[in-house]
């Protein structure tokens, strides 16, 4: 079955793909009228601008207030480990996974994914706490630590 609206593939019926390509027509610049072609137009990606080309936005006190009570969700990465799939199904209760980071080093602390600040981890109340020996900010206007 074929439809009348879809496009045709020009690879089906043999044709040259230089010849089934679509050409807009030619018209003259003299008209005054708007000239619009037949052909839709696509979208061009913009290219993408390096992060140092662009100076970081100041961040304004006035309108930073009403983002204060906004709740973000926070981790703490004690290390990483790659397993293979065959490794991770015999994982059982008592089993050890070895991590990247030696005992005593500093965890990172991630904020919505991105690093913010590294620490030590901390007991307290019964609870573990990380306490916060280092804050990672690319923007010191972003305010960290204030």
């Amino acid at each position: 079955m074929t439809f009348p609206d879809a496009p045709q593939d020009p690879f089906a019926s043999g044709t040259d793909f230089a010849a089934a390509a679509p050409v807009a027509p030619t018209v003259p610049v003299t008209s005054a009228v708007p000239v619009t072609s037949a052909v839709p137009a696509s979208p061009v990606p913009a290219a993408p601008v390096p992060a140092a080309a662009v100076p970081p936005a100041a961040v304004d006190p006035r309108r930073l207030h009403l983002l204060r009570e906004v709740e973000l969700g926070i981790s703490v990465e004690l290390g990483r480990s790659r397993m293979t799939v065959r490794e991770v199904l015999a994982l059982a209760p008592g089993a050890v996974v070895e991590l990247d980071r030696p005992a005593g080093s500093p965890v990172d602390v991630l904020v919505n994914g991105t690093l913010m600040a590294r620490g030590e981890v901390v007991v307290v109340d019964d609870e573990y706490a990380v306490r916060i020996t280092e804050v990672v900010s690319s923007d010191p206007a972003v305010g960290l630590g204030a």
